[in-house]
């Protein structure tokens, strides 16, 4: 299934600098002014370097109308989900449905264990993320008044009470790249969220594409379901000669169209702290990328991202 047919985002992954909090926060908010859909930061509790990346998330909120925020993605192992899920509704309420959850199941041990958190094994941290999710969803469901038990040996609720509902449906992406993983995310998941460079190749988002497709199939799920983002890094030249986002905008737009028909990539979340690439991604690429996908899936070119507070949205819902 190479295109899953989801509108095409584009993002910022901008470094959470404690040195520099305001020029973090700049960048945030250029980011919104240069049409971007969203914006996110990376989370490392344990890196005193660094702001706190849930506060800057509200902080942001607080300081834009328009762009999505996420954590890219938010360490469980040092974010208990019952807290984490009424943190996330919380700001999705305050920011007019603007949040998504970000998760990951944690990698940098002794650190996290430094910081008070629970030593896992490979296997254990898939199950305590697996565990999260159905904690962070019983706790935003609000539909029913059935009394909440869910988790298990890690990460669990027994009797807490359900709410806040999130202001949206906010989308669970889980940063993957091992095959448990993936089928977690297949299983469980709204959206994968790994890096091009850890994944270092097509051939690996293609088989972990395949991965999570079984998954979803298995789980009784649409692989439609999942949205496919992808942290991508690059820079801008003439010729052209770099290879995947090495070159003009319009060769990035050209190979992005490739990628989102031919690997199913919606989501690009431009790695970097530089405003000039953040501009040409929001106000060239974008817009670019969006034309060419559109017109390979025989649909109108959705509108483009504004300060008015339009989206883009031109998602082709099965």
């Amino acid at each position: 299934m190479p295109d899953y047919g989801h509108d095409l985002r584009f993002g910022s992954f901008v470094t959470p600098s404690a040195a520099a909090p305001h020029q973090v926060v700049a960048l945030a908010e250029l980011s919104e002014e240069v049409g971007l859909d969203l914006v996110t930061f990376q989370d490392h509790p344990y890196q005193a370097a660094f702001l706190d990346t849930w506060t800057l998330l509200s902080w942001v909120a607080a300081r834009t109308e328009r762009i999505r925020l996420a954590g890219n993605v938010l360490n469980l192992p040092l974010r208990p989900p019952a807290v984490l899920a009424r943190s996330v509704a919380s700001l999705d309420r305050l920011s007019g449905g603007r949040v998504e959850l970000g998760l990951g199941a944690g990698g940098f041990w002794d650190p996290i264990v430094a910081m008070g958190g629970e030593r896992l094994t490979p296997g254990e941290s898939v199950d305590a993320l697996s565990e999260g999710i159905d904690v962070i969803r019983g706790l935003w469901d609000t539909s029913t008044r059935e009394r909440l038990v869910a988790g298990g040996a890690h990460h669990h609720v027994d009797g807490a009470k359900r709410g806040p509902a999130p202001a949206h449906d906010v989308e669970i992406w889980v940063g993957a790249l091992k095959p448990r993983m993936l089928r977690l995310v297949g299983a469980k998941a709204d959206g994968w969220l790994p890096s091009l460079p850890y994944l270092q190749s097509f051939e690996a988002l293609a088989r972990g594409n395949a991965t999570i497709d079984a998954a979803a199939e298995d789980a009784g799920r649409d692989p439609r379901a999942v949205r496919r983002l992808l942290n991508v890094g690059g820079g801008f030249s003439a010729d052209g000669g770099g290879g995947f986002l090495r070159g003009s905008p319009r060769q990035w737009a050209e190979q992005i169209a490739e990628v989102t028909l031919e690997h199913g990539v919606s989501t690009y979340v431009v790695m970097g702290d530089d405003p000039t690439t953040l501009a040409v991604v929001g106000q060239e690429v974008a817009p670019a990328a969006r034309e060419l996908v559109a017109a390979a899936r025989g649909v109108p070119a959705p509108a483009p991202a504004g300060a008015d507070g339009a989206t883009a949205d031109g998602e082709v819902r099965a």
